[in-house]
């Protein structure tokens, strides 16, 4: 079947060979391809980040075999307003990078072209410092529409560069203010740029930027203000600590469920939301997520604030030693195991919510098309939930003949 994805995207999204595991179908050429990425072949990198970039007949398979491969690359997201200075800071990050011996990936999220759908500035040259260094890979992305700046190709592609053995990855989001949080669920650490200037800056960032920070970045810090701006957020962050001292309190990125996003959440505590009895619940003490929540609520990370001039390189040393010290912290208190299965939990309602729409869409069409039911409802033949009922009902029976448990 050919329909749209997790991001309405066209391709292939029932490539299954039905195989005991339920996995994807790789292709014997994506096999090759996976061989010669895995080897290090760069130019096998981007043919493979194109083909999911495309999604291409096949890259689903490609982007299955690849999570074999992934886990141990940092990933780093960099947000904030336009003009806060990311691209500069993103270059000079790697540039230090690769300094220290590292290798980098780095994927740069523009703006979606209202004609093309792909990246309005996916030609401009932002790694001034890094040309020519074959150990820093660049691949500007499209938005491809997405609120949060990130679609789920660009969380495809860093399983590439993952894969690969790019020891750092960077993530620059589009810019877009308050709807950039949904880089919190590709990386493992989030900056967020503020610059000084206007006076107002942090004070008009509100909760939901500022929650998935785990350094907050005052760049351009050598102009009027920037004293300031820092001041206002080393303050921010203190409330905020303040605000999340308790378990229940936490619902933040540094919270015990961690995210910072609302649907970022575990399958389970969706669960035990919709339950009403589940404060009396007995079973919950031996609930090994609540024990997981206690010990997050005990090893919560406190956001670091820093200043820095990109420009100059100024601040980048110090930045790094931040994200190296929250990458640790990350695997030390357990929180990087417990984000990641959030991660996963989050990409696989993702997919299944799309190709579940896909079947659906594929349905309507076999009945003429929803102009079509439309008019049958217009005519007083059926009503909407009629026609609902008879769309969902034979998918619903496929899953009940399907249901494990034989019941």
């Amino acid at each position: 079947m050919s329909g749209p994805d997790a991001n309405g995207e066209t391709g292939s999204a029932r490539e299954r060979s039905g195989s005991a595991e339920g996995g994807v179908e790789l292709r014997d050429r994506d096999a090759e391809l996976l061989e010669s990425l895995l080897a290090g072949d760069h130019r096998a990198l981007a043919r493979v980040i194109t083909r999911i970039e495309e999604r291409d007949p096949g890259y689903r398979g490609l982007v299955s075999a690849l999570y074999g491969h992934t886990g141990g690359a940092d990933v780093i997201g960099v947000t904030g307003a336009p003009g806060a200075g990311k691209s500069t800071l993103v270059d000079k990050l790697a540039a230090a990078y690769r300094e220290r011996g590292d290798t980098v990936g780095v994927v740069a999220v523009d703006p979606s072209s209202p004609y093309s759908g792909g990246a309005v500035l996916g030609d401009r040259i932002r790694m001034a410092s890094n040309v020519g260094d074959m150990d820093v890979f660049f691949r500007s992305m499209s938005a491809r529409g997405q609120l949060g700046g990130l679609s789920m190709a660009t969380a495809d592609a860093v399983k590439a560069l993952d894969a690969f053995g790019k020891d750092v990855i960077l993530i620059e989001t589009v810019g877009a203010g308050q709807n950039e949080v949904d880089v919190v669920r590709t990386a493992d650490t989030v900056a967020v740029l503020v610059q000084p200037g206007s006076g107002d800056d942090v004070q008009t960032l509100k909760a939901g930027i500022l929650e998935i920070g785990d350094v907050f970045v005052v760049n351009k810090a050598d102009v009027d203000g920037a004293e300031r701006a820092l001041a206002e957020l080393e303050e921010m962050v203190h409330r905020r600590e303040g605000s999340t001292a308790t378990p229940e309190a936490g619902a933040g990125h540094h919270g015990p469920h961690g995210g910072g996003v609302p649907d970022a959440v575990d399958a389970d505590d969706l669960d035990d939301a919709d339950d009403p009895d589940d404060s009396d619940d007995p079973d919950d003490s031996d609930d090994p997520d609540a024990t997981d929540d206690l010990d997050a609520a005990d090893d919560e990370w406190t956001p670091e604030v820093l200043g820095t001039v990109a420009e100059t390189g100024e601040g980048v040393e110090e930045l790094i030693a931040a994200f190296d010290a929250h990458a640790a912290h990350l695997r030390e208190s357990g929180e990087l195991a417990r984000t990641r299965r959030r991660r996963y939990a989050e990409e696989i309602r993702t997919l299944v919510r799309a190709d579940v729409g896909a079947l659906a869409a594929e349905a309507i069409e076999r009945r003429g098309g929803i102009e079509t039911l439309a008019d049958r409802v217009r005519t007083g033949e059926t009503d909407p939930y009629g026609v609902a009922a008879e769309i969902v009902d034979p998918i619903a029976a496929c899953l009940e003949a399907d249901d494990p448990d034989g019941e």
